[in-house]
């Protein structure tokens, strides 16, 4: 239900209208679904607790993600718990539900709250998610007594409070204090109107020499197949097993392949590192220098 298209109040006025289920009828799905892979039971199931997620979701609007974009993450998280959902536990469906809704939902928001990266680690989502109400209830309780919080004896209770290093309040009061800028944006204390992106370091320097490296690769990739075709089959085949692989052969391996001694194998492996060294050595005499 959640992932067609369908705007948010639509999706909310057939959550309302779905079927609600009682605990046989639900466990009966769930072993269907589990143990049979029957589609129409999932969909029941899903649609059944598709108000849960909706009701989830729109807990979550204060943070600026559009209402249909949540509900359909929250759909998502239904989903992924449906198909982990063991009915043999004896744990309600929409109690298991609700931790995978609500996962769902907070990597969305958190993936999207900026360009940079706000946060991956439990620690780090829970401080996300927490701080604010957490520094609210700190003032609260810190005004109640008279007292007088600074910003760093601040940083240091929400830390301690939420269970995490003090780096981590810093880092997520920068990210929590504001949205992303245009690098394109003017700085508002340059006369010249110059934009932020001219200050940021060039690095056309590194990228030429990326650039060189590559070429350089692919030239004496060329000239690694160029002296490979001058070998014979037998050649090609002994140095492709004993180089080119991730796992190189044994000579002793080869040579049973072949029907040769160790020892052959070995000069006719040597006998084509020769000759590919002349054939390198004709094309460029950075190659030899690069062999040595």
């Amino acid at each position: 239900m959640a992932l067609d298209g369908s705007s948010d109040q639509t999706l909310s006025r057939r959550a309302m209208q779905a079927e609600l289920l009682d605990a046989e009828t639900e466990l009966r799905l769930a072993y269907a679904w589990r143990d049979e892979r029957d589609e129409e039971a999932l969909h029941r199931l899903i649609n059944a607790y598709m108000r849960l997620a909706i009701s989830m979701a729109a807990k979550f609007k204060r943070y600026g993600a559009p209402m249909n974009d949540l509900i359909q993450e929250a759909g998502l998280g239904l989903m992924k718990a449906a198909d982990k959902f063991d009915p043999d536990r004896g744990v309600r469906f929409s109690t298991y539900a609700v931790w995978w809704i609500k996962a769902s939902i907070q990597d969305y928001v958190m993936r999207n709250w900026s360009m940079v990266r706000t946060g991956s680690t439990s620690s780090q989502k829970s401080l996300f998610f927490n701080m604010r109400r957490v520094q609210a209830r700190l003032e609260r309780e810190a005004a109640s007594r008279g007292d007088i919080l600074d910003r760093q004896r601040m940083r240091q209770m929400i830390a301690t409070e939420v269970g995490v290093p003090l780096h981590d309040v810093e880092m997520m009061e920068g990210r929590l204090a504001g949205s992303d800028f245009s690098l394109n944006a003017t700085q508002s204390t340059d006369e010249e109107g110059r934009e932020w992106i001219e200050v940021l370091e060039d690095e056309d320097a590194r990228q030429s020499a990326e650039v060189e490296h590559e070429k350089d690769i692919d030239t004496l990739r060329e000239w690694l197949v160029n002296a490979l075709s001058a070998l014979n089959e037998r050649e090609r085949f002994i140095v492709r097993e004993r180089k080119l692989r991730d796992d190189p052969r044994t000579l002793e391996s080869l040579g049973n392949e072949l029907g040769l001694s160790k020892e052959r194998v070995r000069q006719l492996e040597a006998a084509a590192f020769g000759k590919m060294r002349r054939n390198l050595e004709a094309q460029s005499r950075e190659v030899h220098e690069f062999l040595v």
